[in-house]
């Protein structure tokens, strides 16, 4: 069996046996993303949640909701921004993402206060 690597996303796998040199691309850009200097990495990590909430992407919201507490959100931080998506894009979404929010956001490793 070939080497697995371990994929942050489920379409990488597939992705880079298909396009490798597409895939890697996709990883330097996304990469520059990360990189931004403002908004600061909390909220970074709150907006892209808030993204994946309006999408419906379950594995979005737990995986923005856990580095949004890694990098010091609050689960009341959390569930307001998702609540803040109710007006443009209804009930339902918010709904939805709040169970896979508390889910990523349970699974993130506590954060020290200094």
């Amino acid at each position: 069996m070939a080497d697995q690597q371990d994929w942050n996303f489920p379409f990488e796998g597939p992705l880079d046996e298909v396009f490798p040199a597409l895939h890697t691309a996709q990883n330097a850009w996304l990469s520059q993303i990360d990189s931004l200097t403002a908004p600061d990495r909390k909220t970074h990590e709150l907006i892209r949640m808030v993204c994946t909430v309006i999408l419906r992407n379950a594995a979005g919201v737990r995986r923005h909701a856990m580095l949004a507490k890694e990098v010091g959100a609050s689960w009341e931080e959390v569930l307001g921004a998702i609540m803040l998506t109710l007006p443009g894009f209804g009930l339902l979404p918010a709904v939805e993402a709040i169970p896979h929010a508390r889910a990523g956001f349970d699974a993130a490793p506590e954060v020290e206060e200094d």
